[in-house]
């Protein structure tokens, strides 16, 4: 090898467009330089990474870090160290701080809160509101711009556009796949009377499945009318998968770990508005329908829509009680324990998780561990068995709704373009993070 490598990581199994192979992996100027047989090169650092396996980073494409205006939840700085801690190398964060992420001046001061202090690379979602509409396809284009989200259905904070012209006003200005948290206001509004106070059981009444769908459905008619893609977040219902799958030309579609992983019926007994989500999480039924939709390859991507509040806001009896968990640091963990137990393979994850957010954003030099991509590594450990504690959460709010679960497979390093920023459970170097590239904007 003509030049010393910065960085060798020897002896792991590496994953990547070959399957999953014995190799080691070599860094130089932060971007991947050479896979194979490296003995005999020479390196200004070497980590044995026998018995693990080195993944493409892990891309986390909806989280709600709060800064800036509600700091004391998160804040940049704090939410991407809770994502590196979990083996989270990238993050697209989303629009509903105050002020919200609607103009190029709120997203270039995220964008210079976020530069060598988040310790993650991220992006930042521009919401999309009647207000800004018109101006929606200059916003998707500006550097740092994961793209246009839109509320057609209201969540945390005040960001909402939730009838049809509006929503195809923007569909007909974009050119890149813009995202949607998709609940239909209209029937939320009628139904507020369904909520049970002090019973947030009674959340995925309000929040009902036919609400979710009745939005789905409108969003693809719209897309299908105005030749836009959006793409869907948080999925919560069998229904929807089944009616997306007939949909992938214009739809894709996010699934969530709390979704996937967590049964209502028993949930809220047990965790009471720890588990308030929107969409809520729902029965055993839904979850095993979401399971049918990745197992099918329906769902595209996994986001964690990490959106933390403090314990004392959750306390406040339902319907009081804000919406939103952490969910950043417990993704690749949560995950791996479904690899384990033989109901996810350790290839769709990672299809799920940095090869499916490449596709579908045309993240530049991202997703794939390859000859000239970022090096952003996260390294696991498969066979290792933890149990999730609220002391492990490195987030503000320092709680999980997976405290006191075992899992089996754990994040024990985190690289980000090459430096190695978190190892065996300890943050390793000040934030570096930068903003991502996308192919769409490489001239913006």
């Amino acid at each position: 090898m003509d030049q010393p490598l910065d960085l060798l990581l020897t002896g792991g199994t590496v994953v990547n467009q070959d399957g999953a192979h014995e190799a080691d992996l070599g860094i130089r100027n932060g971007r991947v330089a050479a896979i194979g047989d490296l003995s005999r090169a020479e390196a200004a650092e070497r980590r044995d990474c026998r018995g693990l396996h080195l993944l493409p980073g892990v891309i986390d494409t909806q989280v709600h870090f709060r800064e800036p205006g509600l700091d004391h939840k998160e804040d940049l700085e704090s939410g991407s160290r809770a994502a590196v801690m979990g083996g989270v190398t990238t993050v697209f964060e989303m629009p509903n701080t105050n002020p919200q992420t609607t103009s190029a001046a709120a997203l270039a001061d995220k964008i210079a809160r976020a530069h060598h202090r988040m310790h993650c690379d991220f992006a930042f979602w521009v919401g999309g509101t009647h207000e800004n509409a018109h101006e929606v396809a200059s916003l998707e284009r500006l550097p740092g711009a994961a793209g246009i989200k839109v509320f057609v259905g209201s969540s945390t904070g005040s960001l909402l556009v939730e009838d049809d012209a509006g929503v195809r006003e923007i569909l007909s200005r974009i050119r890149r796949r813009a995202a949607f948290h998709a609940e239909d206001e209209p029937m939320l509004r009628a139904r507020k009377d369904l909520r049970v106070p002090g019973d947030p059981s009674s959340h995925p009444v309000w929040r009902s499945p036919e609400a979710a769908l009745k939005a789905t459905r409108r969003l693809v008619a719209l897309a299908e009318e105005t030749g836009a893609r959006i793409h869907i977040l948080h999925i919560s219902t069998a229904e929807e998968m089944r009616f997306l799958a007939e949909h992938k030309d214009v739809a894709s579609v996010e699934v969530t770990p709390h979704h996937l992983t967590l049964d209502g019926t028993e949930a809220y007994a047990r965790l009471g508005t720890l588990v308030q989500m929107n969409p809520p999480v729902r029965d055993a039924a839904h979850r095993d329908g979401i399971w049918w939709g990745l197992s099918q390859g329906v769902a595209d991507i996994l986001g964690s829509d990490h959106a933390p509040h403090t314990l004392e806001e959750k306390a406040k009896p339902y319907p009081d009680s804000p919406s939103g968990m952490t969910g950043v640091q417990t993704l690749v963990p949560m995950m791996l324990d479904h690899v384990a137990a033989g109901r996810l393979s350790l290839a769709r994850f990672v299809d799920l998780t940095s090869a499916g957010p490449k596709r579908l954003f045309g993240i530049a030099r991202k997703g794939r561990l390859a000859l000239g991509y970022d090096a952003d590594v996260t390294v696991v450990d498969l066979k290792r068995r933890e149990t999730i504690r609220n002391g492990w959460i490195a987030s503000k709010c320092g709680w999980t709704p997976y405290d006191g679960v075992s899992v089996t497979g754990w994040p024990v390093g985190t690289l980000v373009r090459g430096a190695c920023v978190m190892w065996q459970g300890a943050l390793t170097r000040p934030g570096t993070g930068e903003a991502v590239r996308f192919e769409e904007t490489l001239n913006a």
